[in-house]
């Protein structure tokens, strides 16, 4: 296993490697076997930072949800290497049948579920999956609390809040003593810079809040596999990448290429590689469906851009 240098994520007591493997393809794109084969390589490769959520994958025809978790759970029971890994998911996503939002009543169930499908008696990081404006922020907060006293959940993490409700949640932490997120999950590449660095940076950096952005590779467009609308039938996710086909998507790609040609690497691996060294930045969530995308992880994680290469790519994705 080789050695991948760890970071702390917020103020928790969590060292964590310096990517997140997303678990939103688990029971969607792939199988149970091949999600095995590839968590296996995964931790092998010393990375050990895995992120799910209750509701991956109920999109897919025939699901309920659940599966991502459930997937997870037989591997970790079937490995046992609880140990080994550390467990992030989230709630408050539509499960069907009002299972929803942030309440107390509701956290309390939601872990309980969460728990049984992940086949283990703790979560590292529990997160708000999307914020419930029915909830007053304090009984969240409070809720959590009690997990946390109940040795359920060890430290909590936000997502997609706007920016207003992620301070007021942090103010509500600190005026009423109660557990303060640790984390924020925002939609953070570099083709997406604007949103993040404008509202959220200065957030996530003045409280210490360990950042793990989704869509680090614009759901593929940063791989380089999607040049032309000819290539959008590539996988699963193509029909997306329409969006990124146009003068500041090409001027990037063109970057990515440059860039990655000096390091004799990928257009996946220096994408990362780049919000791996933003200051702001803790672990970027990547996930793949086959072993040869986990290498552009791996070469991710050792790869250390130079300041003028973060400025080519810096200016390609310039703020628009």
């Amino acid at each position: 296993m080789s050695t991948i240098e760890k970071r702390k994520l917020g103020n928790t007591d969590l060292l964590v490697s310096p990517i997140t493997f997303g678990g939103n393809v688990f029971g969607w794109t792939i199988d149970e076997a091949k999600s095995f084969e590839i968590l296996d390589a995964f931790v092998e490769a010393g990375f050990n930072f895995i992120d799910t959520a209750d509701v991956y994958s109920r999109w897919k025809p025939g699901n309920q949800g659940g599966e991502s978790e459930t997937i997870i759970g037989n591997w970790i029971k079937s490995r046992n290497n609880r140990n080994k890994v550390i467990l992030a998911t989230k709630l408050g996503s539509d499960m069907g049948d009002g299972k929803k939002g942030l309440s107390k009543k509701y956290i309390t169930e939601a872990i309980d579920a969460s728990l049984l499908r992940l086949k283990t008696d703790y979560v590292d990081l529990y997160q708000s999956h999307y914020d419930d404006p029915e909830t007053p922020v304090e009984e969240t907060l409070e809720a959590y609390g009690e997990l946390i006293k109940a040795g359920k959940i060890r430290w909590i993490g936000a997502s997609n809040f706007s920016a207003e409700r992620l301070k007021e949640s942090l103010e509500t932490s600190k005026r009423l003593s109660l557990p303060k997120y640790q984390s924020f999950q925002p939609e953070y590449n570099l083709y997406n810079r604007a949103e993040f660095e404008k509202e959220y940076e200065q957030i996530c950096l003045d409280n210490q809040l360990g950042v793990i952005n989704y869509y680090s590779l614009a759901s593929g467009f940063l791989t380089g596999k999607y040049r032309s609308v000819d290539d959008l039938g590539k996988s699963a996710r193509g029909g997306g990448m329409k969006d990124y086909l146009n003068d500041k998507g090409f001027r990037v790609l063109k970057a990515l290429d440059e860039v990655s040609e000096q390091y004799n690497s990928t257009p996946a691996s220096v994408a990362l590689a780049w919000l791996i060294a933003r200051p702001s930045i803790t672990a970027p969530i990547a996930s793949v469906t086959s072993l040869a995308q986990l290498e552009d992880l791996t070469k991710a994680a050792s790869l250390r851009l130079n300041m003028e290469d973060i400025a080519i790519l810096d200016e390609a994705s310039a703020l628009s």
